[in-house]
């Protein structure tokens, strides 16, 4: 079977990756005042030449710059639209692990001005990524639409701004769809929208939180994936897009459970992308079943590699797990990838960055193997 030869490829990953010790330091020598911009630049681009020789060395067909310019994410990118404010009030979000669990408190956000796109958000770190690689396609990740409103939700949105939250909607498709042609105009040909929502969805517990505050937790996945569409409607001819689903990742934790079946049918199916990067790494992520819903056409990432610790899976596990997923949608729409990003945040995974490539160089060695 012949590897594809568009994004998704056979052997994929979501984006982020471990943060060099240098770059920490220096980030936080910036932060203090010792280190000025441009040279905390300077120590960035080295940084990431460096990430995007291991990418391409390890036998990748993409690269990202391990979003090494950024503390999170998804914060960085959404405190830059416009009409989007950082509010103080910080959140508490519970994450779990085998040891226990972790409080994570970020910063929260408010509408208090009609949302709008101001230049394009990370359009530097794509143009340094693209002239950085020599042979990979070049992948920024962003993330989704939805990311602006799940975690507030109505109560973070300035009535006064809009009583009518249909403008809201319309205005953050609008912004988005903005920010996507900006990327193509820089030549940005493979583009990830990065989603927790439609992940979180899945689990009750998360559903009765949104139903708490005034949400409808059944038909929200709908909405989000309408408002993605609209952003999506007028992409640039040639830009591949995925997105990718994560039930949290925090210093090797996670927040939500559930396969996907709560959202499967309309995300599958409705969704306007070109694949989907699924979490599979553990019991937390269900079975392979709702995948019986992708249509033909459309690729799935299976993340079946975890990117929360560092003991090697094994190869003929992996396969047969592939093998698993096949029963309900064909081989040749199904690709392989670690589970998530390797550092979400600038803190990053407890494994180190030989385990970290070792990894990858798995899925390669993989993918070879079963897609040729």
């Amino acid at each position: 079977m012949p590897p594809t030869s568009l994004p998704p490829f056979r052997a994929d990953h979501v984006g982020s990756l471990l943060r060099p010790e240098r770059l920490l330091a220096a980030r936080q020598s910036h932060a203090d005042g010792a280190l000025a911009a441009d040279e905390l630049r300077a120590i960035e681009d080295e940084c990431v030449r460096e990430v995007v020789r291991m990418q391409e060395d390890v036998g990748l067909r993409t690269a990202t710059d391990g979003e090494f310019r950024r503390s999170s994410w998804h914060m960085d990118f959404l405190y830059q639209l416009g009409g989007v404010s950082k509010v103080q009030d910080h959140l508490s979000i519970t994450f779990h692990n085998e040891s226990g669990d972790i409080e994570f408190t970020p910063s929260g956000l408010r509408i208090a001005e009609r949302i709008r796109s101001e230049g394009t958000i990370f359009g530097d770190a794509f143009s340094y990524l693209a002239k950085t690689v020599t042979r990979n396609t070049p992948k920024l990740t962003i993330p989704s639409p939805s990311m602006v409103h799940y975690r507030g939700g109505s109560a973070a949105i300035d009535p006064a701004v809009y009583p009518d939250q249909e403008e809201f909607w319309a205005d953050l498709s609008a912004a988005y769809a903005a920010q996507i042609r900006g990327l193509g105009e820089l030549g940005c040909t493979y583009l990830q929208l990065d989603d927790t929502s439609l992940a979180y969805l899945n689990d009750p517990d998360q559903r009765g939180m949104l139903d708490g505050r005034g949400d409808d937790s059944d038909r929200l996945h709908v909405r989000y994936i309408r408002q993605m569409n609209a952003a999506l409607a007028d992409r640039p001819e040639g830009m591949r897009v995925t997105t990718h689903m994560c039930r949290g990742n925090f210093r090797s934790s996670w927040v939500a459970r559930g396969g996907y079946d709560h959202v499967a049918e309309e995300l599958f199916n409705e969704l306007d992308v070109d694949g989907f990067f699924l979490e599979f790494d553990d019991e937390r992520s269900g079975g392979f079943e709702p995948l019986r819903f992708v249509p033909e056409g459309k690729f799935v990432v299976l993340g079946l590699v975890t990117t929360k610790r560092g003991e090697l899976e094994s190869k003929d596990a992996l396969k047969r797990r592939i093998e698993e997923a096949a029963r309900h949608v064909p081989l040749e729409q199904l690709c392989l990838s670690p589970q998530c990003g390797f550092s979400s945040t600038f803190e990053g995974n407890d494994l180190s960055y030989d385990e970290q490539v070792a990894k990858l160089a798995l899925i390669v060695e993989t993918a070879e193997e079963v897609w040729g």
